[in-house]
């Protein structure tokens, strides 16, 4: 199956010449790059060495989008860690599950060192909000150490406080929007919101991570979809991801009215045409087989028609985070 990521080329050359770190390594004989900015995965052709590798944005986005799914390995190429459940905010949308219990501080760095152990070419920290992990640093140096691109999803409301700390350990930043305006955003996030968001995103651009917006489609907001483009050009981050509305953990009850048909989101994103930033879509066939390390320790994958979620078994080594399929069962 081919991914069906629609992605905008940018004409902001500076960010598109601009090197940053990416995940490399051979899956299935095959060798590819995970790209902690976008998530994406591409396919090199030639075996590679595993590590940490320094490339152009030119450079990545030439190289042939690839769903890990395809490659035939039994290991992931990326995980997406939720060591926490508690949040700063309350949105009605978020994908995680608030009933699920954190590990304790011990418990939380044995998990990230098996993760880094683990061979994966990149880990996305998420949540909850990870900016209110206090040990959040700890945690970065180990995953990097252990030779993964990193990246961090946050609703960038601590950004401006932790940039600093974070710009000397992350790859990317993932920061949510859920509009170009306080208006549309807050009424989602909370008063203040949108602003600290802002911000968050400066503070970030300020110290020299690359940063990317990501905004959930919805049918309440994606008349504001070419306005966040704007946005996001304006601010200068690195480009925009359009995230098909999934059903799970909190946002599940609002996924009959808000969710859009994949057909009408490529249109969505289609209709911006050039956009000044790369903007892509991650439809629901993306996001099909993924892998999650939720704050239990437990191994999650997304089911393969991405309707839910399901806990496989404790992260115990790299054997716990083993697939077997394009449909990602274990």
């Amino acid at each position: 199956m081919t991914t069906t990521t629609t992605t905008t080329t940018t004409t902001t050359t500076g960010r598109a010449s601009a090197r940053r770190m990416v995940g490399s390594g051979t899956r299935g004989g095959t060798g590819v790059v995970y790209d902690p900015l976008t998530g994406l995965t591409h396919r090199t052709g030639q075996p590679i060495l595993t590590g940490r590798t320094a490339l152009t944005h030119e450079g990545i986005t030439s190289l042939p989008e690839v769903h890990p799914g395809e490659l035939g390995d039994v290991m992931p190429v990326s995980v997406c860690w939720s060591p926490i459940v508690r949040c700063n905010l309350a949105c009605p949308q978020c994908l995680d599950d608030k009933s699920v219990p954190e590990l304790g501080r011990g418990e939380r760095a044995e998990v990230a060192a098996r993760i880094a152990s683990s061979g994966v070419l990149g880990v996305d920290v998420s949540g909850g909000e990870p900016l209110l992990i206090r040990d959040l640093p700890t945690l970065l140096d180990v995953l990097v150490d252990g030779g993964c691109a990193v990246s961090v999803t946050t609703n960038g409301t601590h950004l401006p406080r932790r940039a600093e700390a974070l710009a000397r350990r992350v790859d990317a930043i993932r920061v949510s929007l859920d509009g170009p305006d306080p208006e549309s955003h807050d009424r989602w996030r909370g008063e203040g919101s949108f602003a600290k968001a802002v911000s968050g995103i400066r503070a970030a651009l300020a110290y020299g991570i690359p940063t990317q917006i990501q905004t959930v489609l919805m049918r309440s907001t994606a008349a504001g979809l070419p306005v966040l483009v704007e946005l996001a050009d304006r601010l200068g981050v690195h480009g925009v991801t359009v995230l098909q509305y999934l059903p799970f953990g909190e946002g599940a009850p609002l996924a009959t009215a808000e969710q859009v048909p994949d057909e009408d989101a490529r249109h969505l994103v289609a209709a911006l045409g050039t956009a000044p930033v790369p903007v892509r879509l991650r439809n629901r066939a993306d996001a099909a087989g993924f892998t999650v390390v939720r704050a239990d320790g437990q191994v999650w994958r997304n089911a393969p028609d991405t309707t839910a979620i399901a806990a496989l078994r404790p992260l115990t080594g790299p054997v716990s985070l083993a697939v077997t399929g394009r449909d990602g069962s274990a």
